[in-house]
């Protein structure tokens, strides 16, 4: 049976994907339903400080990656809230992506990873493992990092404190996951102003929460404490024509929809989004709604980062989206919001955003030769 998991989320919290904006009433900041915004809620497993600190080393740490050349680190860059700032991520040397690099920022609290929800927010090390493994993102064979690590010292010691032996591909994928658990956005204005703080939001963002939660219809697809429905659209976001025209990035393509197993891989010439995954027509094109959570500071947005500001997203959705691709989804309507409306609710917006998390590059501890068999 094809997998239907899109929609029936595992989780109490909410997700990432790609619809910007649908509500139905005006909720004060008070009222606790389920279709109103809430803050972020602390993680009840906290990782450990050791673990936390070892987990960022190899975040930055090139050595992860097949040739030694990129980390992770290279597309989840603190100085661009933990992204790229591309419309197409990069992808591993030789290769191009033909999507956009999401934050990692709260990942702890998402329900699906990936823009077609291939991977369960239960599991964050099978998602590392999955970054360091795939062909398209660091390419590199679990075993040679194994041994890299065994030829640290520095790293040696601090498996041993943390783990209590010697590194392992399951302790690098755990102390990873770590470090992207403790990244989290906390007491953004919005938050502040969901706790009673009227003076957290300017006179304009006011009125923007007030069309996120009415006219504008944004709530219907963002609440939540991650200000995400959970779930899976189809908004008709237009192709990026770089997928399709970039030789490397539509090599990339292809080779991906063969491994996932499409048929069709070589002559489809749209983003299959969640049905690459559940193998259902229903949920062609559709993708998973983003979390509007640090979104003033990811630009370019959408799955395929055709949609360059704030502006521009609120103009597409006040046009009523974009034409779907063999889609069967046709909820969204033009929102009728002047001009004056649209800069309220970008302003709203940009009130999502918490302090930038401040993560400076550790030192990358050094390979040291080593005497075989020692005790």
């Amino acid at each position: 049976m094809p997998d239907q998991r899109p929609h029936q989320p595992n989780h109490t919290f909410l997700s990432w994907i790609v619809c910007l904006g649908i509500a139905m009433v005006c909720l004060p900041p008070t009222t606790a339903t389920a279709q109103s915004l809430a803050p972020l809620p602390q993680l009840t497993d906290q990782p450990k400080d050791g673990e936390v600190e070892l987990g960022k080393s190899l975040f930055f740490d090139t050595r992860l990656s097949g040739d030694a050349t990129i980390s992770c680190a290279s597309c989840h860059d603190p100085k661009l809230a933990f992204t790229d700032g591309l419309p197409l991520s990069k992808g591993y040397p030789g290769s191009l992506y033909f999507r956009n690099t999401p934050t990692i920022l709260n990942a702890a609290h998402q329900t699906y990873f990936y823009w077609d929800g291939r991977m369960s927010g239960d599991d964050l090390p099978s998602l590392v493992r999955d970054h360091i493994a795939e062909a398209h993102f660091m390419q590199a064979d679990g075993r040679l990092v194994i041994e890299r690590m065994r030829q640290v010292p520095e790293y040696e010691r601090q498996f041993k404190e943390v783990y209590g032996g010697e590194p392992s591909y399951g302790k690098i994928l755990n102390a990873v996951s770590a470090f992207v658990r403790s990244m989290n956005s906390e007491n953004a204005p919005i938050d502040k102003f969901l706790t009673g703080d009227q003076s957290a939001l300017s006179e304009s963002a006011r009125r923007g929460f007030v069309l996120f939660n009415g006219k504008a219809k944004c709530i219907r697809c963002h609440h939540g404490p991650m200000f995400s429905d959970g779930h899976f659209h189809s908004v008709g976001v237009p192709p990026n024509p770089d997928v399709f025209t970039n030789p490397e990035r539509h090599i990339t393509f292809r080779r991906f929809f063969r491994t996932i197993g499409i048929g069709e891989y070589a002559t489809i010439r749209f983003d299959m989004g969640c049905a690459c995954v559940t193998k259902d027509d229903q949920q062609m094109a559709h993708f998973r709604t983003p979390s509007l959570r640090e979104v003033s500071r990811t630009a370019p947005y959408m799955h395929n980062g055709m949609l360059a500001t704030l502006e521009e997203v609120v103009s597409f959705y006040n046009d009523g989206g974009g034409k779907s691709v063999r889609s069967k989804e046709a909820d969204l309507r033009p929102l009728g919001l002047s001009a004056g409306e649209q800069s309220d609710l970008v302003e709203l917006l940009k009130a999502f955003s918490s302090e930038p998390i401040v993560c400076e590059p550790p030192t990358q501890p050094a390979y040291q030769v080593t005497r075989q068999g020692a005790h």
